[in-house]
């Protein structure tokens, strides 16, 4: 198996590459987003193994590159956070798995042989809620023809609704899923966000798909309003 292993811990990289050299694998490391992007467009791995916090362009933007660009090469995110949207977040960007800061070797080995068995196959990540269409690789969120520009969170939150669509889900679920589960601010925060998600994507349309259930929380309704 060949696997390139981008991770700006210089100590931690190469104590992997030696590790996985050692169960038969020929390894590259790159030390940055953008050699790592750059190493992962001009070869062909098996499998990559991902950090999360990189100098340059973050984990995020390297998986979601590769994969509006169709690369499907099979990728285990590696991270310090451990929080459930990062979790979230890096598998709906197209990665494969999730490993968190301290890990055993012995389970990164065993995660990165299985996703290697599974192959590169393709992955649509787009979420379509009626003619919304909710791209997580790509940032982009479109209504009909209509691009719509949101924020990091706003976007955060619209992709949770559409997850669950024509479910209702109650503002903590919302807060536990996009701010953490530590976030000890004002919870009339995902009120806030939930306006602002109608002005962008139901108003402009005449649509009212994010609906409140009083008492409950919010629901995107299944067709898109």
């Amino acid at each position: 198996m060949r696997v390139l292993v981008v991770d700006d811990e210089r100590r931690l990289a190469r104590s992997l590459k030696l590790g996985l050299e050692a169960e038969g694998f020929s390894v590259d490391l790159a030390h940055d987003g953008d050699d790592g992007l750059w190493y992962a467009r001009e070869n062909n791995y098996d499998a990559i193994v991902l950090d999360l916090m990189l100098p340059g362009i973050n984990g995020y933007q390297v998986c979601a590159a590769l994969r509006t660009e169709r690369n499907w090469t099979p990728i285990l995110m590696l991270t310090a956070k451990d929080g459930e949207w990062d979790q979230v977040e890096g598998l709906d960007t197209g990665a494969d798995d999730y490993l968190t800061k301290p890990f055993s070797f012995a389970v990164l080995v065993a995660r990165l042989r299985a996703i290697a068995r599974r192959g590169a196959r393709e992955r649509p990540t787009a979420l379509e809620v009626g003619d919304l269409v909710i791209d997580p690789a790509a940032r982009t969120v479109r209504r009909g023809e209509s691009d719509v520009p949101l924020t990091s969170r706003e976007f955060a939150v619209l992709s949770f609704l559409a997850r669950h669509k024509g479910e209702v889900v109650s503002k903590s679920q919302i807060l536990n899923a996009v701010w953490d589960f530590d976030f000890d601010g004002d919870p009339n925060i995902v009120e806030v966000y939930i306006r602002h998600l109608r002005n962008k994507v139901d108003r402009p349309f005449g649509r009212t798909a994010i609906q409140t259930i009083r008492g409950a929380g919010y629901r995107l309704a299944s067709d898109g309003g």
